[in-house]
């Protein structure tokens, strides 16, 4: 469950409104409802910190001297969410230790909202503010600062400047508007952002650190909540990024809109992210964040939703209702879609702690397999989720077609079995069309030499946990089937890891498993389980299937049911 900021009093950070999320009631609920049921909750945060002398965050801040200061030493301010606001400078060295303080008093497990992860909102940092003329502050500000050489220092700044200055930028620049201008949206560099000429605690100014803002803010908050958890993962979604932010945070899109150009864009935004600048958890606000959501449309993109790392449906306040239930097409499509992802936890899992280990994205363009394929080049309306699933949405308003391009090799339908053997005419793959694409349905194919781990959502590891996996960890409870995708020659391998989910440390407590299947070995083929067993489980391997025929290149499927633990290797012959 996400907490936008309608549970704040009067949009403040650390507060709740007294009407509508009384403190008590809502850490009861917390407790009870969603954690009792193995449930999580997020809240949002924004960087801008109310302007009002008996607020405790800012009294607290204040006295530390953690916000960003105009020209004149005053505090700078602007607007957001909650009215005047001044905005944390990330780069002083005891802000960190001021928000941790806030985070850890707030967030007490024994005495606050025990939530199980933060969303950090309106980072780039975003000001409501519209030009350099807003508030009275502001109007001194762009009175002292336009001119063509660096605003001058605050006493205190000045006395922590470190160095000799040489890398904190040219003098004599024109801060607001600089001789070579990029593209901005806005008219001015400062419009609705931080004012360019603000100058950090290490004498830096916002014209050259703008873009770093969400990456510090991410950095800090990431520290705060290890120090909540200092055993845990942190969860940590953000809203802007930059270079290494993944370290720190996951990351939606931002506010998007309920339309069909925007449910397109959502696959090239996953693409460019995850393939491009090496963000392994990302993902869109499904069926749209402003406007009014379409039900064919949320219909799709709750089901490709379910294809992509982080996964959510989220609408601003001023938007329509658009909870999958309100429309059957949408609740069939995302009972299912949601269903598909729960049996795929595990191999898109595997998939991120290969990204965290190697770099190796775990969603793929085609090329990235293909490199030597020109057809994949611009092929941005499908993608890979590791090496063995290639998703192919359908794309055009309204429509229950898709033309894709399926590159050559053996291939598989993900849902049906159904094997393909793609060859061009003049070799390579081309393009197909599927017609006939329900609104609850996706084109999605096993790439040949694949073999996937699958959790059997309805088969538990004991008797008391049997029944529909309804959360994560629920799932973790339940048994795996293996799928194994011969290719040409009726071989295949896939990976397998697993660990607490949650542990900041895992060594010696994870499994790193290794299949391998050989259409040849055994009487008719064998698939091996090999490598590390460090995590301790009770959950087994009950079935594996081989699509078509691993010996012959059929197009049937066979399988065999057992009982294979996951403590140590095995071999299973067919």
């Amino acid at each position: 469950m996400w907490g936008d900021i309608d549970y704040m009093d009067n949009k403040l950070d650390f507060s709740t409104d007294p009407v509508r999320y009384p403190r008590d009631q809502l850490r009861e609920f917390v407790q009870d409802e969603l954690h009792g049921k193995g449930l999580r909750y997020v809240q949002i945060l924004d960087p801008g910190i109310r302007y009002k002398s008996d607020y405790g965050p800012f009294k607290r801040g204040a006295e530390k001297g953690v916000f960003l200061k105009a020209a004149d030493g005053s505090w700078y301010r602007g607007l957001q969410w909650p009215g005047e606001v001044v905005w944390p400078d990330w780069i002083a060295p005891q802000t960190t230790e001021w928000w941790t303080t806030e985070i850890l008093t707030f967030y007490d497990p024994n005495n606050g909202i025990d939530v199980d992860g933060l969303w950090i909102d309106m980072n780039e940092a975003s000001n409501m503010c519209a030009d350099t003329t807003c508030l009275s502050s502001a109007q001194e500000t762009a009175r002292r600062s336009v001119h063509k050489q660096r605003p001058p220092m605050s006493p205190l700044a000045a006395r922590r400047a470190p160095g000799d200055g040489q890398h904190l930028g040219l003098a004599n620049r024109d801060l607001f508007s600089p001789q070579y201008r990029i593209s901005n949206h806005y008219p001015s560099l400062s419009a609705r952002t931080l004012f360019t000429n603000i100058t950090n605690f290490d004498t830096t100014a916002q014209y050259d650190t703008h873009n770093l803002y969400a990456l510090t803010m991410s950095s800090s908050s990431h520290s705060a909540l290890l120090s909540r958890s200092p055993t845990k993962r942190p969860f940590l979604l953000t809203r802007s990024t930059f270079s290494g932010s993944s370290r720190f945070a996951a990351h939606w899109f931002g506010d998007n809109f309920s339309s069909w150009a925007d449910y397109r864009a959502s696959i090239r935004q996953l693409l460019s992210f995850s393939a491009v600048h090496n963000y392994p958890m990302v993902g869109s606000d499904v069926c749209g964040f402003n406007g009014q959501a379409q039900e064919r449309m949320c219909a799709r993109w709750a089901v490709l939703g379910a294809w992509q790392p982080f996964y959510r449906n989220h609408a601003d306040v001023s938007a329509g209702d658009q909870e999958f239930y309100r429309w059957e097409v949408v609740k069939d499509a995302a009972r299912k879609a949601v269903a598909v992802r729960y049996r795929l936890l595990d191999y898109f899992y595997t998939g991120l702690y290969g990204a965290s280990k190697d770099g190796t994205p775990l969603v793929r363009p085609l090329w990235f397999l293909w490199p030597e394929d020109e057809n994949t080049y611009g092929v941005d309306t499908q993608f890979l989720v590791g090496d063995g699933l290639l998703v192919n949405p359908v794309v055009e308003d309204d429509s229950q077609a898709v033309s894709f391009y399926l590159p050559e090799g053996v291939w598989y339908d993900f849902f049906s079995h159904k094997r393909v053997d793609q060859t061009g005419a003049s070799g390579g793959g081309q393009t197909i069309t599927v017609e006939g694409v329900g609104w609850d349905e996706i084109p999605v194919y096993i790439r040949g030499g694949s073999i996937l781990p699958l959790r059997l959502s309805d088969d538990a590891s004991s008797d008391s946990e049997k029944g529909q996996a309804m959360t994560t960890k629920e799932v973790r409870t339940r048994n795996f089937e293996i799928i194994i995708a011969p290719d040409a020659n009726g071989k295949a391998s896939g990976r397998l890891y697993l660990d607490d989910g949650e542990s900041l440390d895992s060594s010696g407590e994870e499994s790193e498993i290794e299949f391998s299947w050989d259409g040849s070995l055994g009487s008719q083929g064998r698939l091996e389980a090999r490598g590390t067993f460090g995590y301790e489980t009770e959950v087994k391997v009950v079935r594996v299937m081989v699509l078509g025929d691993g010996v012959n290149g059929g197009s049937g499927e066979r399988k065999v049911e057992g009982s294979w633990g996951l403590m140590g290797g095995f071999t299973v012959d067919f």
